[in-house]
């Protein structure tokens, strides 16, 4: 009854009346402010932060150089030189706590030689822009960067402070970015608030579906797998070969699947998204709790739509292997790395100790990462003024579309935001559904009418809930 009522409650929250006619009390000339915000991303995607190792330095400066050009008052906070955060603040009067935008400067690194262009040489080609970072995450980090600068340009009133965050050390060092601005500086980032990225604006045959703002998110938990045996001469076979052992393991790991588990972010999503969909996929998120079901539309899932596979369940992929250093040695020891994202509420001793037993083997030993990871947090709530507010910028910007509270299958900094309180959404660029070109992959890019429509979007929410009424 409890999941029921709460399921309830989250459609009607969806199907709540359209907000009054808009103010414009602060018209923005869209026309004359896309042009600029295209300049200033691809001057942001020319600089190098590549993690590792880094140099977020060399971003933040910038902005920060951009900002205080514009008379907004910042900061660079460092627990590495190299490696610094920008905060920048705009004051409100107060009556409301602050909120709290971001984006983070580094990048994952790129294999220039499988690129078409430079990854750091911003590149238009048929309405898109391709450079490494197009889509993480120097998209947010420039609609945080305009979104303070019209806001000082045009003196918005403002109830509470609008903090904009540009953080290092996103993509895996999160010691040097939020982790720090966390446990050292959080007075200058506290917020009632956070919007960052983490959700995406879908599209079919140019037209947006909908707006997926998540709410919560799956938490990165690697685990090793170390296999030993008796090391030997590599032209006689021995029946404990490490490697032979490690590849049965990882083969055994590779074909099991945790049970599928829905929460009530998930519900909703698959709820909501069945609204606008034709007849056989709307089936299919209907159903997906169906016992009767569920088999055959996971089964489709994993062959067709990897997204909707990927936060039905604690997945498991194996993505490094270390064994061997000659041709001609057997090795006594061989070693892979799983990269396991957790459902936020997954038993993660219950879920080692099936591991093991799936893997069934004693000299294969299942070894939980020793390094600290983002903590696994309660889900944003669906009743803010904030998430109402991301609502109604979706329903003017994009009429026709809904929004869709979602679970990210990756792992973003709101996680450290959560955990202290904060109310938290990710948001995102229009991109097609279809469109293989994204974050961390080949060939990164983003459609150039994306990034304007990305501030205009933040632009409205952000005006709803911090400007004085």
């Amino acid at each position: 009854m409890a999941t029921f009522l709460c399921r309830a409650a989250l459609l009607m929250l969806w199907a709540g009346a359209l907000p009054g006619q808009t103010k414009e009390r602060y018209p923005v000339d869209w026309k004359k402010v896309g042009p600029e915000t295209l300049a200033r991303f691809t001057e942001l995607l020319r600089i190098d932060t590549s993690n590792p190792p880094g140099n977020e330095t060399r971003a933040a400066t910038w902005l920060k150089q951009v900002l205080e050009r514009e008379g907004i008052p910042c900061k660079l906070l460092a627990l590495e030189p190299d490696r610094a955060n920008l905060v920048a603040r705009l004051k409100g009067n107060g009556s409301r706590r602050p909120l709290l935008v971001m984006g983070h400067t580094d990048v994952v690194g790129a294999q220039k030689e499988k690129w078409s262009f430079d990854p750091f040489t911003p590149t238009r080609k048929d309405g898109f822009i391709y450079a490494r970072g197009a889509v993480d995450d120097k998209d947010n980090a420039t609609a945080g960067l305009m979104l303070m600068i019209l806001l000082k340009r045009m003196n918005v009133k403002l109830d509470r402070d609008v903090i904009f965050l540009a953080e290092a050390g996103e993509e895996g060092t999160t010691k040097v970015g939020i982790d720090f601005l966390v446990e050292q500086h959080w007075s200058e980032i506290e917020a009632e608030y956070a919007l960052a990225e983490g959700g995406s604006t879908v599209a079919r045959g140019g037209k947006v579906r909908y707006v997926g703002i998540s709410a919560t998110e799956k938490i990165p938990r690697p685990v090793h797998l170390v296999a030993r045996g008796h090391a030997g001469h590599g032209s006689r076979p021995t029946p404990d070969n490490a490697v032979l052992r490690l590849a049965s393991a990882v083969a055994k790991v590779g074909t099991w699947q945790s049970p599928m588990r829905l929460n009530d972010i998930t519900r909703a999503y698959f709820e909501r998204l069945a609204t606008i969909s034709t007849p056989e996929e709307a089936y299919r998120y209907n159903h997906i709790g169906d016992p009767s079901a569920a088999p055959a539309i996971e089964k489709y899932f994993a062959q067709h739509e990897l997204s909707h596979d990927a936060i039905l369940r604690t997945t498991i992929v194996p993505t490094v292997i270390k064994a061997g250093f000659r041709t001609n040695v057997i090795p006594s020891e061989a070693e892979a790395t799983l990269d396991v994202r957790a459902l936020p509420d997954e038993n993660l001793d219950r879920f080692y100790a099936e591991l093991r037993r799936v893997i069934g083997d004693s000299q294969v030993e299942v070894v939980p990462s020793a390094q600290r990871g983002r903590p696994a947090t309660r889900p944003s709530r669906l009743d803010t003024e904030m998430f109402r507010a991301l609502e109604h910028a979706q329903r003017r910007m994009f009429p026709g579309a809904i929004t869709l509270p979602s679970m990210s299958s990756g792992a973003t900094d709101m996680a450290q935001l959560r955990a202290k309180g904060v109310e938290a959404y990710g948001f995102g660029p229009v991109v097609d559904e279809h469109d293989g070109h994204g974050a961390h992959g080949d060939d990164e890019r983003v459609a150039e009418t994306s990034i304007p429509r990305l501030l205009e979007f933040l632009w409205y929410a952000v005006l709803e809930v911090a400007a004085t009424q």
